[in-house]
C-alpha cells in the first residue's frame, strides 16, 4: 500500500524517533508499504518520520544501479547488492569512514530542491533487520549516502541542514515557500 510522504515543515520531520522494542507483523507490513511508497516516488531511501511515524525504521533500495558502489560486505564477507535489496531496518548505528565525498542529494518529502551534500564516502551500518538478525553492513557510493541520509531523518536531521552556507542561501526561498 503506497502511504502519503510527509512534506517538510511538518513537526515530525525534526524529531527524533523512539527505538523499535519489537517486530511485529505489524511492522513487517509497514516496511512493505515504505518500500511500495518508496518505489512508487522513484525514491531510494525513505524513513518512519517520512510516512508520519516517529520510529526508528527506514528502507533504502539503490538496486536500480548497480554500479553505484565499488564494494560491499555484510558481516565482513563480500556481498552482492542485489541480495540485500530492498534494505528494510530497525535501530541503525553509523560508523563513518575519514575520506569525505559531496554529491546531489534530494528528499521525497522536500520536493522541487536538490543540493550538494558533503558525506562520508564510507559507512558501517550496524541494523537490525526484520527478521531478527543484526548485520554489520559496509559500503560506500549511493548506498552508503542513503543509508546516512534516511538514519538522518530518524534523528530530525534534513538533508538541507548538512548544506553549506553558500547552498543554503540557494534554496533558502524555496523552502520558505515549501514549509
Amino acid at each position: 500500500m503506497v502511504l502519503e510522504i510527509t512534506q517538510y515543515g511538518h513537526p515530525v520531520l525534526r524529531k527524533k524517533c523512539v527505538r523499535v522494542d519489537e517486530v511485529t507483523d505489524e511492522l513487517r507490513k509497514f516496511g512493505e508499504d515504505m518500500v511500495d511508497t518508496m518505489r512508487d516516488a522513484s525514491g531510494v531511501g525513505l524513513a518512519a518520520p517520512q510516512v508520519n511515524r516517529d520510529f526508528q525504521m527506514a528502507v533504502v533500495d539503490v538496486s536500480h544501479d548497480p554500479e553505484c558502489i565499488s564494494f560491499l560486505k555484510v558481516d565482513g564477507e563480500d556481498a552482492e547488492l542485489e541480495d540485500w535489496m530492498p534494505l528494510i531496518f530497525v535501530n541503525p548505528e553509523l560508523e563513518f569512514g575519514q575520506e569525505k565525498e559531496t554529491a546531489k542529494e534530494g528528499c521525497l518529502s522536500i520536493e522541487g530542491i536538490t543540493a550538494p551534500v558533503r558525506r562520508p564516502a564510507v559507512v558501517k551500518a550496524k541494523l537490525e533487520l526484520l527478521d531478527g538478525r543484526v548485520i554489520l553492513l559496509e559500503s560506500d557510493g549511493l548506498l552508503a549516502r542513503a543509508i546516512q541520509h534516511e538514519v538522518d531523518h530518524l534523528n530530525g536531521i534534513l538533508f538541507v541542514d548538512r548544506l553549506s552556507t553558500a547552498a543554503k542561501v540557494g534554496v533558502r526561498g524555496k523552502l520558505k515557500r515549501l514549509g
